[in-house]
C-alpha cells in the first residue's frame, strides 16, 4: 500500500496526543476669592431639602431626562425631596448643599487631612452643615478659599462640582490635550481644573444636558446635574451600575472610555435582570458575552426564572449541573444582531445549535420566542441587542426535572445510547481519510468513510467508523467529549468546537481479522440543528503503526 507520509510510531503517537491537546486547550477648588460672603445662618435655609426622602417627586416626569439618576439616588437615600413633594431639579445647589450631599453619597470614604480646630471663619459650628463641609474637606472633596472662608451660600460652578468629585475619588488620568474632542467650550475650563476634568472624563464621570458636547463649566450646578454627577462616580466605584444605553439619560454621560455597555454590564445595570446575570457568571459565560460579538440575547427576566419549578435555580447553580446551565443559557443567544424589525417568523439557529421557533403577531405587535413573549425589544448594547422575554427557554435535550439526579443503583451514570452529550448531538455521516503514516491498512490510505457519533453519557460517546479500502478497518473508539468552546465568525455567524479524546479498539476486516489498539482526538463542529462538521486523528496499532486524518459530515438524529 501505498501512504502520503511515513512517521515512526513515537512520531505519530505525539501528533495524536499534540492535536488532541492543541483543541482542549492637591486640591484647590476655585480660583482666588474677591471677596467674602456674609456668615449665613445657622439654620437651614428653604432651599435646603428636608431630611425625609421619598421617591415620588412630583416634579420628576418619567420622561426628564435626569430621573434614572435621580430615582436611583433618591431610592437609596442618597438625595431627597423638599416637604412639598418636589425635588426642584433645576434649581441651583449652593456650595454647603453639595457638601451635604457628598457626605451622604460617600459616608465612609476615608479623611486625608483635617480641618483646623476653628474650620472656616464663615461657619458657624451650630451652622446645619457644619459637620458636612468638614468632612467634604477632610475627605478631600471640597476646599475653601483664601482667607479661611468657605462661602457655604454660593452657587457651587459645574466645574467646581466635577473638580471636588475627581478630586475627592483621586481620579488620574486623561489627556488634556484632548478636551477640545469632548468638549466645544474646553477653552472655557479654568487652568486649575483642567486636569482633573481630563480624569474625570476618561472615568465617564461628566454629564452633559442638553448638549453632551457643552461642558458649560462656569454654569451654576443644578440639583439634577448634581444627581447626575453624583451617580456616575459612584458607578465609577462599582456601587452603581451604568445607565442603561437604551434610556435617553445615557446619551447625556460623556463616554470617555467605552465599556459599560456591553451586553452583561446592560443585564448587571437592569433590576430585571440580576438572576440572568448571576447564573451568566456562575457558567462561565459572561466573559464571551463581553467580547465583541455581535450577539443577540433573549433574556428572562428574574419573574422567568422564579416560574421554574422548585428548587431548580439552586440545582442549575451545582457544579455537577453546570454542563446543563450552560446548554440553557446559550440556547438564548443568536449569534450576529438581530432586532425585533428584522425578526422573522420560522427558526433562528441558537448558539446551543439547537433551533428556537419565532412567531409574529402583526396585529399586536408581538414577538415570541418558543412560548415567551418579548416583554422589551431591542435593548441595544455595544456588542449587540437584548430582548427581555417572558419565560426561561430549555432546549429539548435537557430535563430539568432530573437534574441532579442521584446515580442509578450501581453507581453509575444512567446510559442513553444516541443521546446527545456536552460536546452536541449523535450523528451518523460520510467523509474521507487521508492516510499520514503506515502501510497496513485503510486508515494509511485515502479512502471514503462512513462516521459516526452515539452519545452514551453526558460526558462519553462511541464513535463508530469504517473506512473502506483494499484492507477495510474499523474503527470503535469511546471518547471524552468536552464542552463547546467558542473558535471563529464567518461573517455574523460565530462558530463553536467541541473537543473529543478517546481509545478503543481497530479491527481490520482481513483473512485474519486483526484487532489492535485505537488512539482518536479531534473536534466536532456545529453547523446547526441538523448537520455537525467533525475532523480527528486515529491511530491505529494493529500489526503496523497506521495513522489517519478523518474529516465527514454528520446528520444530527438526536
Amino acid at each position: 500500500m501505498s501512504s502520503l507520509f511515513r512517521w515512526s510510531s513515537t512520531k505519530v503517537t505525539l501528533l495524536v496526543l499534540g492535536m488532541t491537546a492543541a483543541t482542549i486547550t492637591p486640591i484647590v477648588i476655585s480660583a482666588p476669592a474677591s471677596s467674602q460672603t456674609p456668615v449665613p445662618s445657622a439654620t437651614p435655609s428653604p432651599a435646603t431639602p428636608s431630611p425625609t426622602s421619598t421617591v415620588n417627586l412630583s416634579d420628576v416626569s418619567s420622561d426628564y431626562w435626569a430621573r434614572p439618576f435621580i430615582q436611583a439616588l433618591a431610592e437609596n437615600n442618597v438625595i431627597s425631596g423638599f416637604p412639598d413633594g418636589t425635588y426642584r431639579p433645576n434649581q441651583p445647589v449652593t456650595r454647603a448643599e453639595f457638601a451635604a450631599l457628598i457626605q451622604k453619597a460617600f459616608s465612609t470614604q476615608n479623611r486625608v487631612r483635617q480641618l483646623s480646630a476653628g474650620g472656616f471663619s464663615d461657619v458657624p459650628a451650630n451652622y446645619w452643615a457644619a459637620a458636612a463641609i468638614q468632612n467634604a474637606y477632610e475627605t478631600g472633596f471640597l476646599a475653601g478659599y483664601p482667607g479661611n472662608v468657605f462661602r457655604p451660600n454660593q452657587e457651587i460652578p459645574r466645574v467646581q462640582g466635577i473638580v471636588a468629585l475627581s478630586s475627592g475619588l483621586a481620579l488620574t488620568g486623561g489627556d488634556t490635550s484632548t478636551l477640545t474632542t469632548y468638549y466645544n467650550d474646553a477653552s472655557a475650563i479654568p487652568e486649575y481644573a483642567v486636569g482633573s476634568v481630563a480624569a474625570a472624563t476618561v472615568s465617564n464621570l461628566v454629564v452633559n444636558y442638553p448638549d453632551v458636547k457643552q461642558l458649560n463649566p462656569q454654569q451654576s450646578l443644578t440639583r439634577a446635574e448634581a444627581a447626575a454627577l453624583l451617580y456616575q462616580a459612584l458607578v465609577k466605584q462599582g456601587r452603581a451600575q451604568p445607565i442603561a444605553s437604551n434610556l435617553p439619560a445615557s446619551q447625556y454621560v460623556v463616554a470617555g472610555t467605552p465599556g459599560g455597555t456591553d451586553i452583561v454590564a446592560l443585564a448587571s445595570s437592569s433590576s430585571s435582570f440580576t438572576t440572568l446575570t448571576s447564573l451568566l457568571k456562575t457558567a462561565g459565560l459572561a466573559d464571551i458575552l463581553q467580547q465583541p460579538g455581535p450577539y443577540t440575547v433573549f433574556a428572562p427576566t428574574n419573574d422567568a426564572f422564579a416560574a421554574l419549578p422548585a428548587a431548580t435555580l439552586q440545582q442549575l447553580e451545582q457544579p455537577e449541573n453546570r454542563e446543563a446551565l450552560v446548554k440553557i443559557l446559550r440556547y438564548h443567544v443568536i449569534p450576529g444582531a438581530v432586532t425585533a424589525s428584522q425578526l422573522s417568523a420560522g427558526e433562528l439557529t441558537t448558539d446551543e445549535g439547537r433551533p428556537v421557533n419565532i412567531q409574529i403577531d402583526s396585529a399586536n405587535s408581538q414577538v415570541s420566542v418558543n412560548n415567551a413573549r418579548v416583554l422589551q425589544a431591542d435593548v441595544k448594547a455595544s456588542n449587540g441587542v437584548i430582548h427581555a422575554i417572558n419565560q426561561v427557554l430549555i432546549p429539548p435535550d435537557v430535563n430539568i426535572s432530573q437534574l441532579n439526579q442521584p446515580p442509578t443503583g450501581n453507581g453509575t451514570p444512567d446510559v442513553n445510547v444516541g443521546r446527545s452529550t456536552r460536546g452536541g448531538r449523535s450523528y451518523i455521516g460520510v467523509g474521507g481519510n487521508i492516510g499520514l503514516s503506515g502501510d497496513d491498512t485503510a486508515l494509511s490510505d485515502t479512502n471514503f468513510t462512513v462516521i459516526s457519533k452515539l452519545g452514551l453519557t453526558n460526558y462519553l460517546s462511541v464513535r463508530p467508523s469504517v473506512i473502506f479500502g483494499d484492507n477495510t478497518i474499523f474503527l470503535v473508539p469511546v471518547t471524552l467529549d468536552f464542552s463547546p468552546r467558542r473558535a471563529g465568525s464567518v461573517g455574523e455567524r460565530t462558530y463553536s468546537i467541541s473537543p473529543y479524546i478517546g481509545a478503543g479498539i481497530a479491527i481490520e476486516a482481513n483473512a485474519d481479522t486483526d484487532i489492535g489498539l485505537l488512539l482518536t482526538g479531534g473536534v466536532d463542529v456545529p453547523l446547526g440543528s441538523r448537520l455537525t462538521l467533525t475532523g480527528g486523528v486515529n491511530a491505529a496499532f494493529v500489526d503496523d503503526t497506521d495513522v489517519g486524518l478523518q474529516l465527514g459530515i454528520g446528520y444530527n438524529f438526536r
